[in-house]
């Protein structure tokens, strides 16, 4: 009965909070997830380690079981019923942590497995757990909506054992005694306009199966978006840095500003300082479930003119000149 570490799979401690076990599984599923790793089976053959760790330790009441019994925690009342008494699963050695009341093997896994199918059909509905699956957008897929085909890993009943996790008095070798099985699925999502990091995506019944009749949960796609070379988001306001020529600064002018939808024209006045920011009104992000967007912040980033004519330095001297001049007399 050598069984699965799962929390070594997870790469945290068995004593990890539920925030701990969720972050290290967004990191790695993130890491190997099929969309990033195309054609790699070794990759998909981790993702579904982790996923199967996860549906696990996510759940307290699985956790508390698997604890017990490591990887035939599905089996926990099972055992109870059968006569054996499980101690602290401690350790991932291949070692069990199993005792059992007087009784030969073959009577316990008789026991155990006699009637699977009259108490799974007894047991009541119960709903599929929720899956979240981490997803990255550019901003511009933030900005204006896309559309993006996603794989995941679906659940589906085991068509060896029909679902019961046994074949006769032993564990369903296809399904490792789990009743279930994953297969790859193609998923068309749409992303909405405005989504930011963390914003959660539900697509309705698309999560892990439910039992005895129950309804499926859902798949959340949790959003990270990646960062921007030009813009830096703040909630649904953009900043941005726009270069002007020191003559459009002292002389007044106009520049581009660029936006995720073209680009603007900004008049700056006469005597504008570096650093000073222009407020650009509706040209930020949309927001989520409103027609209304944010602002576009435009900071001027003075460019000083550099490999000067012999000209261009006689004026900058005259320049400084007046300027000294002046300084005086005041």
């Amino acid at each position: 009965m050598a069984g699965k570490d799962y929390y070594g799979i997870l790469g945290v401690s068995r004593g990890a909070t539920d925030k701990e076990i969720k972050q290290a599984y967004r990191r790695l599923a993130r890491k190997y997830h099929p969309d990033v790793n195309s054609g790699d089976k070794s990759a998909e053959e981790k993702f579904k380690e982790i996923n199967a760790a996860y549906e696990v330790l996510s759940d307290p009441e699985k956790r508390r079981k698997y604890d017990q019994f490591g990887e035939n925690w599905q089996y926990a009342d099972q055992f109870a019923q059968a006569g054996w008494r499980a101690g602290p699963y401690a350790d991932f050695s291949g070692q069990e942590a199993f005792s059992f009341a007087p009784g030969d093997l073959g009577g316990i896994f008789d026991s155990l497995f006699r009637g699977f199918g009259t108490r799974t059909s007894s047991r009541r509905p119960r709903r599929g757990q929720d899956i979240d699956l981490p997803i990255e957008v550019t901003l511009e897929e933030a900005y204006h909506g896309s559309t993006r085909t996603i794989e995941t890993q679906v659940e589906s009943p085991c068509h060896v054992c029909g679902g019961r996790g046994a074949l006769g008095n032993a564990p369903c070798y296809t399904c490792g005694g789990l009743g279930r099985v994953f297969q790859p699925q193609r998923l068309e999502v749409k992303i909405p306009p405005g989504v930011k990091d963390s914003s959660r995506i539900r697509m309705a019944g698309k999560g892990r199966p439910g039992s005895a009749g129950g309804s499926s949960g859902d798949l959340y796609l949790v959003v990270s978006v990646r960062p921007h070379p030009l813009f830096q988001r703040k909630d649904s306001d953009l900043h941005v840095e726009v270069p002007v020529p020191l003559s459009d600064a002292i002389l007044g002018g106009e520049v581009e500003v660029p936006t995720l939808k073209g680009k603007l024209t900004l008049k700056i006045p006469p005597e504008t300082q570096n650093g000073k920011v222009f407020r650009l009104a509706g040209q930020g992000m949309p927001r989520m479930g409103d027609t209304k967007k944010g602002d576009l912040f435009a900071k001027v980033q003075v460019v000083l003119p550099t490999k000067l004519t012999e000209r261009e330095r006689e004026l900058f001297q005259e320049l400084r000149k007046l300027h000294l001049h002046e300084d005086t007399r005041s």
